[in-house]
């Protein structure tokens, strides 16, 4: 049966929320994706039925939830998530992306590039373990990249017996650690909400609807925190980024600059800067698909056409002038290396930064994260996985702000120009 136009214009209007998982090995976490696509409806008959015909073949009664996730042989046959997974599914409230990703500290890479755009994350923690080094380990990403929005869900709590005081003990310990993250950078902002789930991802408890099985817990299910934590707030409308990515000329009377809006709100008749030559104008209209418009906001795309006939290209960054990214050729940033070849000092490197790109290399490198431990060593080489603090200098200067204030405009790639494979992902410290 088709949908009508008016359901299909609703679920347009929804709201979506991004939204990856991270848990160590035979932490649930791919029972637990298996089971919310499955109350929510997000699976298909003929899917179901080659899942079940599967979980009998392997000695199982009625459904192995993790098989709907787990789509590589090589997960199936190992019973781990290796490579990020992106799946869809909605409800009356919200439509959902669910980034799966790996927990194996060799795959951190993948995770780094499932969560960066993410508006939340789920951190499983098995009730029998408690918090372990990989739980910290998906924490301190999650801290790093920005993700305002944490739940931790307690998983397997059927095999504690449902005790709250198990829960309670892993909720004091996962707030101590996290505590302990927010003194280390006290400049970054706070997650905005970190909270705790008991749940059980194979039986059901607290995934979709609360469970009698936690009369103690008075929280909201899963599901239902997926459904109304509010993201609308998330977005940065305070500092106007418009990083331009094409001069729109389609005849001479016409010249704009398009681009989608990075952050902030961009007004007609404003007075603006472009960056980083300094040339100053005034926003003499705002085009989009539908039409001029008098105000234009993230993230959309548009086109803005200025009073005076000033040098701007691509790469080139549009802003209000006393509220301005900084434009530099030195800053520090976190690195997350990506590729087998170590990162090499002095080496020219390829930057891209919004729309714009620049040759780099990379002069220090300040400390590397034990991965295992949180701790802060010394290195002279950034190997497959690792993450660290390093000094950067440019070619020519660019404009860029803190990452923990503009994903956009504060996040960046490495490429390697020799191979043009992307060999680093970062974000600039601030």
């Amino acid at each position: 049966m088709s949908l009508s136009a008016k359901t299909l214009l609703n679920y347009e209007q929804m709201e979506l929320l991004r939204f990856t998982t991270a848990g160590s090995v035979d932490d649930g976490k791919s029972t637990l994706i298996g089971r919310l696509l499955y109350d929510s409806k997000g699976v298909f008959e003929d899917q179901l039925d080659a899942i079940r015909k599967t979980t009998q073949k392997k000695g199982g009664e009625d459904i192995d939830f993790a098989l709907i996730t787990d789509g590589l042989s090589a997960e199936r046959e190992q019973g781990i998530t290796i490579d990020v997974a992106y799946r869809y599914f909605a409800t009356s409230k919200r439509k959902f992306i669910i980034a799966d990703t790996p927990g194996h500290e060799q795959y951190t890479r993948n995770m780094v590039t499932g969560a960066s755009t993410a508006d939340l994350a789920i951190v499983l923690i098995d009730a029998r373990n408690g918090v372990m080094v990989q739980s910290k380990r998906h924490g301190y990403i999650a801290k790093l990249l920005g993700i305002p929005h944490i739940v931790v869900a307690i998983n397997k709590m059927d095999l504690v017996d449902f005790k709250q005081e198990v829960y309670e003990k892993i909720k004091a310990d996962y707030e101590a650690f996290f505590q302990k993250l927010s003194d280390e950078h006290p400049a970054r902002p706070l997650v905005k909400d970190l909270t705790f789930i008991p749940i059980s991802a194979l039986k059901g408890d607290n995934v979709t609807v609360k469970s009698s099985a936690t009369p103690w817990f008075h929280g909201k299910s899963l599901l239902e925190q997926l459904e109304t934590i509010e993201i609308s707030k998330d977005r940065n409308l305070d500092d106007f980024r418009f990083p331009v990515q094409l001069v729109l000329r389609p005849n001479l009377d016409y010249r704009g600059f398009s681009g989608k809006i990075a952050s902030g709100v961009a007004r007609k008749g404003h007075k603006i800067v472009s960056l980083p030559s300094g040339a100053v104008s005034v926003i003499k209209s705002i085009d989009s698909f539908n039409g001029a418009m008098d105000e234009a906001f993230t993230p959309m795309s548009v086109t803005i056409r200025l009073e005076d006939e000033i040098d701007i290209s691509r790469g080139d960054v549009l802003a209000y002038p006393g509220n301005e990214p900084q434009c530099s050729q030195n800053f520090e940033a976190h690195v997350c290396w990506m590729v087998k070849e170590p990162l090499a000092l002095k080496k020219k490197y390829l930057l891209k930064l919004a729309t714009g790109e620049v040759k780099v290399m990379v002069e220090a490198i300040e400390w590397v994260r034990d991965m295992k431990t949180l701790e802060k060593n010394t290195a002279t080489e950034l190997k497959l996985n690792d993450i660290a603090l390093v000094k950067i200098k440019t070619l020519k200067p660019i404009c860029f702000d803190p990452y923990s204030r503009n994903k956009v405009t504060g996040s960046f790639i490495l490429i390697d120009e020799l191979t043009n494979n992307t060999v680093g992902a970062g974000m600039i410290a601030g």
